[in-house]
């Protein structure tokens, strides 16, 4: 019996070690790992203290270069923030190539340049897809000029004739070429002049060129000038071929120049594109909402820079916009209603 005892003894012994050495062989789950916090959103950049802006206008002649030249003004009085140096420049197509390779900020440019800017059509080789709308400015009629002597009664009269049709890949180009294809003429019916817009007066002045277009505001200095020294006449775009034009190039639309804008030319029915301003897509928000806002709360300097610049209002201001707006410009425009 006592064996028997000793032997349940070294059994139960036995046990007990077995169990403890295979508790020892185990090793305890792992706590799960907490998980990762989530990373704060980033902050989006703060604007600049003071930006620095260029905005390249047109030529000295024009309307682009006064308009901008106010632009420039309002900054330096009312935008403290903001300063903006005013370039002249080869306008429309040249400004538009400027925003792209970023040597420029802001642009006055026409509205159907800046489609085919951002769309790379026409004129350009590939998109520029930075660039963004602002604000539209004012009608910019294509007056087609002649001396009041030169025979030449409408556009269909240009066959065989010296005609300046603006520099080489310029908007008033642009507008020459597809004004002629409604009265179904092309650049080889005509003898081309590329000039810029006081060459092309110059040349008019001394009987080197007999017609030239100018796409440019009402009251361009650059032709009003000619009409105090010569007796000059513009070309009717009638009715049926206005239409024509429109229906394959939608920029364009109707307009009048009043008798008397020009020294002796009585009120002329023609075609017109936009004036717009446009900006690099990389600029700052805010400091783009403040330079629109700072714009429209100074109209007055806009409308008393040049005759052109009272057609510049917050009504018209989204009217014929063809680029996608910069989210500044939106802002503002929402904050105004009228987006």
């Amino acid at each position: 019996m006592k064996k028997m005892r000793g032997f349940n003894l070294v059994l139960v012994l036995l046990l007990i070690a077995a169990l403890t050495l295979a508790g020892c062989g185990q090793k305890p789950a792992p706590a799960p790992a907490p998980a990762p916090a989530p990373a704060p959103a980033p902050e989006p950049p703060a604007a600049p203290a003071k930006s620095r802006l260029t905005m390249a206008s047109g030529w000295v002649t024009g309307v682009y270069y006064p308009i901008s030249g106010a632009m420039s003004r309002i900054a330096y009085e009312k935008m403290p923030n903001i300063s903006l140096s005013v370039e002249s420049s080869g306008a429309s197509v040249a400004n538009a190539k400027l925003i792209g390779t970023g040597d420029a900020d802001l642009a006055i440019l026409q509205n159907d340049i800046a489609y085919y800017a951002f769309h790379g059509e026409k004129m350009f080789d590939k998109p520029i897809p930075n660039i963004r709308g602002l604000f539209m400015l004012y009608p910019e009629p294509c007056q087609l000029v002649v001396r009041k002597d030169s025979g030449i009664n409408s556009p269909a009269d240009l066959k065989g004739k010296r005609v300046a049709v603006g520099p080489l890949g310029s908007g008033t180009e642009a507008n020459a070429a597809q004004i002629l294809e409604a009265y179904d003429i092309k650049f080889d019916d005509i003898k081309v002049e590329r000039l810029t817009a006081q060459e092309s007066a110059d040349f008019l002045k001394d009987g080197r060129i007999d017609a030239a277009f100018f796409t440019v505001g009402i009251g361009a200095a650059v032709i009003a000038d000619l009409a105090t020294t010569h007796d000059i006449a513009l070309l009717t775009v009638d009715d049926a071929h206005a239409a024509k034009l429109s229906a394959k190039y939608p920029f364009y639309s109707k307009t009048v120049i009043p008798e008397g804008v020009y020294k002796g030319v009585p009120a002329t029915q023609t075609v017109t594109v936009l004036a717009m301003v446009a900006a690099r897509a990389e600029l700052h928000e805010d400091v783009m909402y403040d330079f629109v806002k700072g714009i429209f709360e100074n109209l007055n300097d806009i409308h008393r820079a040049h005759e052109m610049g009272k057609r510049v209002t917050l009504d018209s201001a989204l009217d014929g916009m063809p680029l996608e707006l910069h989210p500044g410009a939106a802002r503002y425009f929402k904050e105004k209603g009228k987006m």
